[in-house]
């Protein structure tokens, strides 16, 4: 009987050493790998490497920002605030001392006697001429009398101011004739503020009016005139700029409650 055990046992070993020897054998260095795109190292760089120039676009964008408002901001040294300060101090004090050497040029008698008002128009120069019709003089009304270029008082008729409702500040000509009569005209009438207020009677007999916590004389001629009483409205007349002593009386509303009949 043949033995077909060892047959089959040589056969199996000829067909792998087919198998490992013949053309069908591999090698590894023939078969070829595409390298990968990106490894994960790579990518961590160029992320890395992208954050970087994010940071520093970014401190870029900071630093310019505060650049502009460094060049907004102004900033003094305490030092020089310090000299501001005592420059001002020095400003000030010769300021004291010019108005201590011209207060003993003028007089308070003179000082009182011209008023804000009466300096209104600036251009206005008090003059005294010599004509066929008399002597002439163009003054300032204090709202009493006129004051003339020389600085003399000159007498206006209470009447007529009163009549004339002249103001504090306006410009008269006077013409006094041969015979010696005053005659008066206004020549240069001051811009005039209307002021509502409430007449008063002081103790030595004068007239006032008093309004928003100021007062101003009266001519008793023109209480007179409207039959003004103590207590009655007023309403008055006074320079539009600077302060005033005196008002022209425009009307007066009698308080017929506190007057008796």
């Amino acid at each position: 009987m043949p033995n077909t055990k060892n047959e089959d046992k040589s056969q199996i070993d000829d067909d792998l050493e087919l198998q490992t020897t013949g053309t069908d054998k591999f090698d590894l260095d023939d078969i070829a790998v595409d390298p990968p795109s990106m490894s994960a190292g790579g990518q961590i760089a160029q992320d890395d490497e992208l954050s970087q120039e994010s940071k520093e676009d970014q401190d870029e964008f900071v630093d310019h920002k505060q650049q502009e408002e460094s060049d907004e901001s102004v900033t003094i040294a305490k030092s020089k605030i310090i000299l501001i300060k005592k420059l001002l101090a020095n400003i000030k004090e010769n300021n004291d001392r010019l108005i201590q050497l011209l207060s003993g040029l003028v007089s308070d008698e003179d000082e009182a006697s011209i008023s804000i008002g009466q300096l209104a128009d600036e251009k206005f120069n008090p003059s005294e001429t010599e004509t066929a019709e008399g002597r002439i003089i163009e003054g300032v009304f204090d709202g009493e009398n006129m004051i003339g270029p020389d600085g003399k008082q000159y007498s206006v008729p209470a009447n007529y101011a009163s009549k004339s409702k002249l103001v504090e500040g306006d410009i008269l000509k006077l013409t006094i004739t041969a015979n010696g009569t005053f005659i008066y005209k206004q020549i240069g009438p001051i811009e005039r503020s209307r002021v509502v207020g409430k007449l008063e009677r002081t103790s030595d007999g004068n007239y006032v009016a008093i309004a928003d916590n100021r007062k101003w004389r009266i001519i008793t001629a023109s209480v007179t005139y409207f039959k003004g009483e103590s207590g009655d409205e007023i309403v008055i007349l006074i320079p539009k700029t600077g302060e005033s002593k005196w008002a022209a009386v425009e009307n007066i509303v009698r308080d017929t409650n506190s007057h008796k009949f």
